[in-house]
């Protein structure tokens, strides 16, 4: 599966997250119905975009994505 990105950028303009990572992780849950830590970490590991994002915030697996996620809440 691929990040559709032209529809992140539509989603990302109705967003009321100022981070680009943040609301890619809201875009999973709701445009692709993902609610799966693994599931998520598993898509965004595939995509150069979405990798430099995960490097950048140091998650480096599915538990990262899942303790990310609970920070968020």
């Amino acid at each position: 599966m691929e990040i559709n990105w032209t529809e992140f950028k539509d989603f990302k303009q109705y967003s009321v997250r100022n981070d680009n990572f943040e609301t890619l992780l809201d875009f999973m849950k709701s445009y692709y119905n993902m609610m799966s830590p693994m599931d998520i970490y598993d898509v965004l590991s595939e995509d150069v975009t979405a990798q430099m994002m995960l490097k950048k915030r140091n998650i480096t697996d599915a538990e990262g994505i899942e303790n990310y996620l609970f920070k968020l809440r």
